[in-house]
């Protein structure tokens, strides 16, 4: 079974620094392509970044281009995503995913609330 889990959400004040991660069981990080998405109170998911499963490729959404970075332990079968400079915009609920077959997002972990105060 496929089980992704997501922990680290947290209250940061604007300017400050987050890291979430997402722990994969049931498959390999090395192989699935992965993708975070976010949900802000009110509106829809928005997709965040996008990491290869080779690890060669990453792409961010515009809006935390140079802000985010996502990286990976294989070993531990683990996504980090490193959140720099937060924005009031950047609270949300966040999601990993798994790319499916279809380039779909298949698999989803639990989401984790990252909350932006002043």
């Amino acid at each position: 079974e496929v089980q992704l889990v997501g922990i680290g959400g947290d209250l940061v004040q604007i300017g400050g620094f987050l890291s979430l991660s997402c722990a994969a069981s049931g498959l390999s990080l090395a192989i699935f392509h992965m993708s975070w998405v976010r949900q802000a109170p009110g509106k829809g998911l928005v997709w965040v970044l996008f990491v290869h499963g080779a690890g060669s490729t990453t792409n961010y959404a515009d809006s935390v281009k140079s802000r985010f970075t996502i990286s990976r332990d294989i070993a531990k079968n683990t996504l980090y995503l490193q959140m720099n400079k937060q924005k009031p915009d950047d609270a949300a609920v966040y999601y990993c995913a798994k790319i499916g077959s279809a380039l779909d997002m298949d698999c989803w972990g639990n989401g984790t609330q990252v909350t932006v105060s002043s």
